[in-house]
């Protein structure tokens, strides 16, 4: 079974910083992608930012320049680095591994929990 750990939430002002982690642990697998989610009050859930396991990353255009995404692949875990907060990126963060599990034909997408980030002065 694999389980994805989320960490870093939390309130912050406007203009502040924030980090994000995400493990995936329980099983052995090959990582796709991973990656952040958000969904805000009323709003559909959206990709922020992805990076897959050569390293290709894909960003929100509401993000870039904003928010640095980055993973340890020893680890399988992902970050993301939250920079210049605005009041407008509050949300449930959601982690997600696009993963294969070993001796598995098939992708499995995975989420994790979610993770409340609140910009507010």
């Amino acid at each position: 079974q694999v389980q994805l750990v989320e960490s870093g939430g939390g309130l912050v002002q406007p203009g502040g910083s924030l980090k994000l982690s995400c493990a995936a642990s329980g099983s052995i697998f090959s990582v796709n992608a991973m990656g952040w989610y958000r969904q805000a009050p009323g709003k559909e859930r959206e990709l922020v930012a992805a990076i897959t396991s050569g390293g290709s990353k894909n960003y929100a255009d509401s993000v870039k320049g904003r928010f640095t995404i980055s993973r340890d692949n020893a680890k399988n875990t992902v970050y993301l680095q939250m920079n210049s907060l605005k009041p407008e990126d509050t949300a449930v963060y959601y982690c997600n591994a696009d993963l294969t599990p070993l001796h598995s034909d098939y992708q499995y997408g995975y989420w994790g929990q979610g993770t409340q980030v609140t910009v507010s002065s």
